[in-house]
């Protein structure tokens, strides 16, 4: 098989950061609706739609499985089309199921509408993002590019996370704990609102900003959707190594969703203090994934992640083995930021392994596709699994079972990713 020939992007210097700036903001409002509101406002999500724990869990599962199964055809569908034509499609799709979704469907509809969303934001967006941003860093700055890109998303989603805990609380009485279902009801369709306004918004951004000539000239076409080009990529052991690094490292970025809910079940924070808290780990996640990114570029982006695995091992087992029993607020918000700076910088860099383990760009997508298949299967069975065993262990217990199981997969990352520093270097 051939060796990497990524080529210096022929992007003119003045639109890149234009470039970077839409994939930036795009790669995450498209997430806001059915990951990032139920995220940061967990505890009012449960209530307001009747939910419990697991029946959230089972939601997110839906649109994991329907992800899943879109990610190797979406990869296809990114060698095949430009960018900009598949990510403001959509975004456009995307933030039409937010209007459904304000009205508050029943638990039944919700899965539909999350079976939808996975079809808008993981079939036809999330391979279209990742090429794109591969090409934006050229031969020598992957990790950078991705760096860039993950920072960039986790600083668009702390200013709206910050932003909407605000306008949340506006929309609330003064005393938080004495609003009625129906008030938290009315503020949270608000919320949901102004998100799928911001999408909408985001989908012109994107079709202006980003150029036309992402999937390359017509000539390529049938050799990256041949069947030569899939088994290529497939018959590569550092491919399968690096979908199971992706794997563990994604079972931590789905704990994080857990972190309000922690802060009032394990603490007895109210509902915009516990939220307040979550907030604390998407400030993290721009400098961790920027930061890490440049490192991955100076020192290799395998040995960054090592690190980073070792970061998460430290900060989950800090939670799941009880020292944080005095619920002392500082003490909470460094476990909170020690752990998370491990999980982004992971979520920063692990796609810059394509360059280290020399995948071809012109199949860019079928690798996108194949990683993106198996690395992202914990949002299948983490959220029934998370949601089980917190309904099953009230209060603290239950939480740092959950983070038990980050730390175990944390652990198999980092030998996974040893193993795939010595193939790569054969």
């Amino acid at each position: 098989m051939e060796t990497s020939n990524t080529k210096d992007n022929n992007t003119p210097s003045h639109n890149r950061p234009l470039v970077m700036l839409a994939l930036v903001v795009s790669g995450e409002t498209i997430f806001l609706l059915p990951f990032i509101t139920a995220r940061i406002f967990r505890p009012t999500v449960l209530d307001v739609f009747g939910l419990t724990n697991l029946q959230l869990g089972t939601v997110f599962s839906v649109i994991g499985t329907v992800g899943m199964l879109g990610y190797f055809p979406g990869g296809l569908l990114a060698d095949r089309f430009p960018a900009r034509r598949l990510m403001a499609t959509a975004l456009i799709s995307t933030a039409l199921g937010g209007l459904f979704y304000a009205t508050i469907p029943s638990l039944t509809a919700l899965k539909m509408l999350y079976a939808f969303w996975g079809l808008s934001t993981l079939f036809l967006f999330w391979a279209a993002m990742i090429r794109a941003t591969r090409e934006w860093g050229g031969r020598d700055s992957q990790g950078s590019a991705y760096g860039l890109l993950d920072g960039g998303r986790g600083l668009t989603a702390a200013l709206l996370a910050t932003a909407s805990v605000a306008i949340f609380a506006s929309l609330l009485p003064t005393d938080v704990a004495s609003a009625t279902l129906e008030e938290r009801a009315a503020a949270l369709k608000q919320i949901i609102l102004i998100f799928t306004g911001l999408v909408f918004g985001v989908s012109l951004l994107v079709w202006f900003a980003i150029p036309e000539s992402n999937a390359g000239d017509v000539s390529e076409t049938r050799k990256r959707l041949s069947l030569d080009g899939i088994r290529k990529v497939s018959v590569l052991p550092a491919v399968w190594l690096q979908a199971t690094i992706v794997v563990c490292a994604y079972v931590g970025m789905k704990s994080t969703a857990d972190f309000s809910l922690y802060a009032r079940d394990a603490f007895g924070y109210d509902d915009v203090s516990a939220a307040r808290l979550g907030t604390v780990s998407f400030w993290i996640r721009p400098f961790a994934a920027i930061g890490v990114g440049f490192l991955g570029d100076r020192f290799g982006s395998s040995r960054m992640i090592i690190y980073s695995f070792g970061l998460v091992i430290l900060g989950s087992l800090a939670i799941a083995l009880g020292t944080l029993g005095h619920g002392i607020y500082w003490i909470i918000v460094c476990a909170i930021a020690g752990t998370s700076v491990g999980i982004y910088a992971l979520r920063g860099i692990y796609f810059a392994l394509f360059e280290e383990a020399r995948i071809p760009v012109k199949f860019t997508g079928c690798a996108i596709g194949l990683v993106s298949f198996i690395g992202y299967t914990p949002d299948i069975f983490t959220g029934p699994l998370f949601g089980y065993l917190i309904d099953r262990s009230p209060g603290a217990l239950g939480h740092q079972q959950v983070f038990m199981i980050v730390a175990a997969f944390a652990a198999i990352g980092l030998i996974t990713t040893i193993i795939f520093q010595r193939v790569t270097r054969n």
